[in-house]
């Protein structure tokens, strides 16, 4: 990525077109959208997710698949809206047949993210599952074991790691140690989190 793109000058929106419209990569040749992420540009908290899938993909938003509207149960459960949040991933087209990126997408793509979270400058992120929690902290534990953990990124912003909603799909049970369950207290810690920002002073 060129001087400019990582430059604290870049505006939000400025940032977004580049995204629309780049090419440095052979995911762009077999997608629909790019897929820049939405929510709130000063946001305190950024939910960040592996790629784009396929309703991402036709609509250009992401998180609205079948993982998405998990998500968005996820968070109504404690009463975050998407309006508080920024919501994102690390590549921002969607790889064929929803693969994992491949190594030289997110790469290519990290810049990007780095520049979002540049400009939010929130104070939590939120990783949505392994790919996600280990490339922004590749000394992590798997995201069973990293799950609910408190983390720090580049020695200042926190990270806490959550199973992606796509697993949730696929263990349903709600019981005491299920993914449904320690994502609920996850959850919750999210919310905090938001409620303390709230009430502090700006």
């Amino acid at each position: 990525m060129d001087q400019e793109t990582s430059s604290s000058s870049l505006t939000f929106g400025a940032l977004e077109a580049r995204v629309l419209a780049c090419t440095l990569c052979p995911l762009h040749e077999t997608r629909n959208h790019v897929v820049f992420g939405e929510g709130a540009c000063d946001a305190s908290v950024v939910f960040v997710g592996e790629g784009p899938g396929e309703v991402e993909d036709d609509t250009g938003r992401p998180f609205v698949g079948p993982a998405g509207q998990k998500l968005d149960e996820v968070l109504a459960s404690v009463g975050i809206g998407r309006d508080e949040i920024f919501i994102t991933n690390i590549v921002k087209c969607r790889p064929p047949r929803n693969r994992v990126p491949a190594r030289t997408e997110m790469e290519t793509c990290f810049p990007y993210l780095e520049a979002q979270i540049a400009l939010i400058q929130p104070s939590l992120i939120v990783t949505l599952g392994n790919t996600s929690t280990q490339w922004l902290l590749p000394d992590a534990p798997g995201i069973t074991r990293s799950r609910g953990t408190l983390l720090t990124w580049r020695g200042g912003i926190q990270v806490l790691p959550m199973f992606h909603p796509s697993y949730l799909l696929r263990y349903p049970s709600r019981e005491k140690g299920s993914p449904k369950y320690l994502t609920w207290q996850d959850i919750q810690r999210v919310k905090a989190w938001l409620d303390e920002r709230r009430q502090s002073p700006s």
